[in-house]
């Protein structure tokens, strides 16, 4: 049986987990200045909806992420999960606004993948444990205006002497 066989319900309907939202983004600026913003205490209006992000950035420790979203106050939270500077980044991440109950198997993990190119940085951003294909694409449209900013902020920060 294949591993996507193994995510698959018996009558074939997708269990939790089994779709993958992907974001990618193509950023002019060193990977040590996508590395700075992504494990960056505080807020920028273009990353996360503005929301003011708090780690110590360990492994094992509790990161959260509190704003406004639709006039709606928020606070996801995770864990820092893996650090291996200045490549990959992974974490958990619940949200409350999802209306799920805040248990280990409703969290997503959120891996961020930064590769040298030419030109700067590309970052690659999975989340897993999407329930279905349209939450996995809605997923990816955020991280997709996520990165973006992450980008908008990272290639400000190069281009200052």
């Amino acid at each position: 049986m294949s591993p996507r066989e193994a995510l698959r319900g018996r009558a074939g309907e997708a269990v939790m987990g089994s779709y993958v939202a992907r974001a990618e983004v193509d950023v002019r600026a060193p990977r040590s200045a996508v590395w700075r913003v992504l494990t960056s205490n505080g807020a920028h209006p273009e990353i996360m909806f503005g929301a003011d992000v708090q780690s110590d950035w360990r492994i094992g420790s509790r990161i959260v992420w509190r704003g406004e979203w639709n006039g709606k106050t928020f606070e996801d939270h995770g864990r820092v999960i893996e650090l291996q500077e200045p490549s990959r980044i992974v974490l958990t991440h619940f949200s409350p606004l999802s209306g799920s109950d805040d248990v280990p198997e409703n969290y997503h993990s959120l891996r961020f993948e930064l590769d040298e190119t030419p030109t700067g940085t590309h970052v690659t951003l999975d989340q897993d444990n999407n329930p279905t294909a349209e939450a996995a694409e809605h997923s990816r449209e955020n991280w997709t205006t996520m990165l973006a900013g992450v980008k908008a902020v990272a290639e400000r920060a190069a281009s200052k002497p």
